[in-house]
């Protein structure tokens, strides 16, 4: 029988070399100062203990003001930086793109994405080119997004008649749950052909399932930082919720898939995306076989991206102008100008009306619904503002803090539409102080199915009503208090009252 004072001594020695050796490098890195600077973390774990992955992007606010537009953070094992200026994203996201275009492997995110067979979280290589450009290219195109259309105009339509109804009778209406609704409903039809608001047990399965998936993205695996720590994951259940989760979502996917294969399928809907998918499985043109899985992967990615982003922006919308009524005013004029006597604005007539596109950025600027990008992590060493970054380094852009930069923009904390009245700024990449949607290869390719939405949903709720808060409610009493986690919702929710508007 090995004494105890031994086995305890085999047990923690590992632990002192470890010590040792992450203390040797913090010298070196101190001594060399090629590395940029940042908060000192602790033996082993480094910086994970202070911080929050729902709250990170505050987190990292804090830090830029300590330690700069660029500053580093040890992450266990991993080296991470966090870039938090226009300048450093320009040089990132456009001058070094290429090496800065890997994604870092998280085991939450390899799961349910079937090990990286989409487009956000596979590496940058030849295979994710080819599945980029298969979904721009076939669902994501602005030929596509505007086949779906009348989807959106009739759902939108469905939510003024409601809304209508809280108007006769002087209701409240809790615009971050009706826009909640219209926003998966309009997500759910275009994606496969199925409103799940209206099927009770059905749709609260539906939700349930995609907040599970969103909340496992931004769960701390400490064996992704510490993989000899892993054992921790498994004490505390996350990898046999990590199963299940991907287990049902997998079921919900085939479902989906056989009921498209079904040849008695009802086909009044039209094409869907995975109508689409399924023609390009059968075609084999491609360098890979597209597999059911990958049908699965894709689908999940349009699922939770571009349901939730689209909610939260339209509610933070609505917050800014019921807080700011001059602009409220000026933006509905504009629009009803426009709309004339029409019912309804259809895509086109918004398209004409400035103001209400400069809204739409203002609102983007500041309550951008993913207030960090989505990590990054370095193909190789380069060299950025002087540093040199490792390959394999895990990279943060904190575009919350680039959209508030006060060398960039002009009382940058205030909602004011008119900056970008006669400003050639734009979100589509190429203007890096505002990125709402990222920049470079790895630039959001949803971004015109999000903006459809988005615009056809607030342009109708201004141009059908005026809006007012309850009794005893100040515009300053409206807070902007966000509810942490992978999309900036508005914490508290959005009452409003609705009225017909004058003629």
């Amino acid at each position: 029988m090995v004494p105890p004072l031994i086995l305890l001594l085999f047990l923690t020695l590992p632990l002192f070399l470890f010590f040792f050796f992450f203390q040797k490098q913090r010298t070196l890195v101190n001594k060399n100062k090629t590395f940029p600077p940042g908060p000192r973390g602790l033996p082993i774990i480094g910086n994970l203990y202070q911080l929050d992955n729902s709250s990170l992007y505050l987190q990292l606010f804090e830090l830029s003001k300590k330690y700069g537009p660029i500053f580093s953070l040890q992450l266990g094992l991993r080296k991470a930086i966090v870039i938090s200026s226009p300048e450093l994203a320009k040089e990132t996201l456009k001058t070094h793109d290429r090496e800065f275009a890997g994604r870092p492997n998280m085991i939450a995110q390899q799961k349910l994405s079937y090990n990286g067979l989409e487009m956000f979280f596979s590496q940058n290589n030849d295979y994710w080119r080819e599945i980029r450009k298969i979904c721009v290219s076939h669902l994501l195109s602005a030929k596509r997004v505007s086949s779906f259309s009348s989807i959106r105009e009739f759902e939108v339509k469905q939510l003024i008649k409601k809304i209508s109804c809280h108007a006769s009778s002087e209701k409240v209406t809790n615009l971050n749950e009706v826009l909640m609704a219209l926003t998966s409903t309009i997500i759910c039809r275009i994606a496969f052909g199925r409103r799940y608001e209206d099927e009770g047990v059905e749709r609260s399965k539906f939700h349930s399932l995609f907040n599970e998936f969103q909340a496992m993205l931004i769960t701390l695996f400490v064996s992704d930082y510490i993989p000899f720590l892993g054992w921790i994951d498994r004490v505390k259940g996350l990898h046999v919720r990590l199963d299940r989760i991907f287990k049902e979502l997998d079921e919900f996917c085939q479902e989906v898939i056989d009921e498209h294969m079904n040849p008695n399928k009802d086909i009044s809907e039209g094409e869907d995306i995975v109508d689409v998918l399924l023609q390009l499985k059968k075609q084999h043109s491609f360098s890979f076989d597209l597999t059911y899985d990958h049908i699965k992967a894709i689908l999940s990615d349009i699922i939770v991206a571009a349901t939730d982003t689209t909610a939260a922006t339209a509610v933070w919308a609505m917050t800014a102008l019921i807080k700011n009524p001059r602009v409220m005013k000026k933006v509905q004029e504009e629009i009803r100008n426009f709309g004339g006597q029409k019912d309804f604005l259809k895509e086109e007539d918004i398209q004409k009306c400035s103001y209400f596109k400069a809204v739409m950025k203002e609102t983007l600027r500041l309550y951008l619904p993913g207030p960090l990008l989505m990590p990054k992590e370095t193909n190789e060493k380069c060299i950025i503002d002087g540093y040199k970054i490792p390959a394999k380094t895990i990279v943060y852009i904190n575009a919350w803090t680039i959209h508030r930069d006060s060398e960039a923009w002009e009382n940058p904390e205030e909602f004011y539409p008119e900056r970008f009245l006669g400003s050639s700024i734009d979100f589509k990449g190429q203007d890096f102080e505002l990125i709402p949607f990222g920049a470079g290869r790895r630039i959001c390719p949803g971004m015109h199915m999000a903006l459809a939405a988005l615009d056809i949903i607030v342009a109708n709720l201004l141009y059908s009503f005026d809006w007012e808060l309850p009794e005893g409610v100040k515009n300053e009493d409206v807070d902007v208090e966000a509810l942490l986690g992978l999309a900036q919702h508005k914490k508290n929710p959005l009452y409003l009252i609705a009225k017909t508007k004058k003629e």
